[in-house]
């Protein structure tokens, strides 16, 4: 393929592996919260619709912690963008570039979307039968900036179409015509809302001792909806894994020790989850699910490798040793969370004495 078509990598300062493993470490926390902040609204825009006192009661309760919940999906997002640039920079910055369009469309969205959340929280009362759409804006513009990160990270991985440029100049390129795109979309969605569900849960216990009625309420929804959802996620799982070309697919099939490895793994903690989601477990059913989301963030590794492997591998990479900047990322690591777990606390408290 023509080297100009895909750029040459950028040097690194330590051996990729370090990247690859900061990556694995750090994405699921953004999926995390990601799968909090569109779970969480969109049963708390239900709740809200539905109306009565208690059902009203969680809205809030969603309502209250959303802007919080959405900082922690951008500021933990930073961290996997930047490796996956480290690792792959001579593909996602041209898949950007194709995309640029709605690429820079993401910031003005979120600092839309940002706003609302604060002013569905902080004027939840006077905003009345407006609040819920207000609540449903927000809801629908966080799912517009998932959807152009989605068409980024499969554009990235379909060098392909990079050449497509040369007749759409004009950075309007997205991947969303491709076959693979609304079944890989429809999983993420259905898996954040799943997720999500577990939250609203797990928001619930906070208010256990002042509220045992709002705590009864949010664990039956949550637990429900995640049931409802994540059977259904199955299905848009397995609909991904057929959409998938015989050799990617083959991956999981056998063809991979690990990734196969994985699957069988992925299988066995939904099957987890699903039975201790449908015997009202919540704890157990947040671990299966946590532990479900790292083994994922694996699998689509493992795919984003097949797909690049006939043009690019990792040890491609040229390194020139430079490992002042990883400690200093490591020692800033270790203070950013020994922030957020204060900040977390302190949130709790909160929450709780509200």
């Amino acid at each position: 393929m023509d080297p100009l078509i895909i750029p040459q990598p950028d040097t690194i300062s330590v051996s990729w592996g370090w990247f690859q493993f900061l990556l694995l470490l750090t994405f699921p926390l953004h999926l995390l919260a990601m799968n909090a902040m569109l779970g969480s609204l969109a049963i708390g825009i239900f709740q809200h619709l539905k109306g009565g006192s208690v059902q009203k009661k969680l809205a809030h309760r969603i309502a209250v912690v959303l802007p919080l919940v959405i900082a922690f999906v951008v500021n933990l997002g930073v961290a996997p963008l930047l490796f996956v640039q480290v690792l792959y920079g001579q593909f996602v910055y041209s898949s950007s570039i194709l995309m640029g369009i709605s690429w820079i469309l993401i910031v003005p969205i979120m600092i839309v979307a940002y706003y609302g959340s604060y002013l569905y929280d902080f004027k939840f009362t006077r905003l009345g039968s407006a609040g819920p759409w207000l609540a449903v804006l927000v809801f629908f513009l966080l799912t517009i900036i998932g959807f152009f990160f989605s068409n980024n990270m499969l554009l990235m991985s379909l060098p392909e179409r990079f050449q497509d440029y040369f007749s759409h100049t004009g950075g309007s390129i997205l991947a969303y015509t491709q076959p693979i795109f609304w079944p890989r979309f429809l999983h993420m969605i259905c898996g954040s809302l799943a997720m999500g569900s577990l939250f609203v849960a797990l928001l619930g216990q906070f208010r256990k001792a002042s509220d045992p009625e709002l705590e009864k309420h949010a664990l039956r929804i949550g637990m429900n909806s995640f049931l409802i959802l994540t059977s259904i996620n199955i299905v848009a799982g397995f609909w991904y894994l057929l959409s998938l070309p015989s050799e990617l697919m083959n991956i999981f099939m056998g063809g991979n020790g690990g990734a196969t490895s994985a699957f069988v793994v992925a299988l066995l903690l939904v099957t987890g989850a699903l039975y201790s989601g449908w015997k009202k477990k919540l704890w157990s059913t947040l671990s299966y699910s946590v532990a479900l989301v790292v083994v994922m963030t694996f699998m689509r590794s493992w795919l984003r490798t097949e797909y690049l492997k006939d043009v690019f591998t990792l040890d491609q990479l040229q390194v020139v040793p430079q490992y002042s900047p990883m400690f200093f990322f490591f020692v800033t690591l270790i203070a950013g969370v020994a922030c957020l777990v204060w900040l977390i606390n302190k949130s709790r408290i909160a929450f709780r004495e509200e």
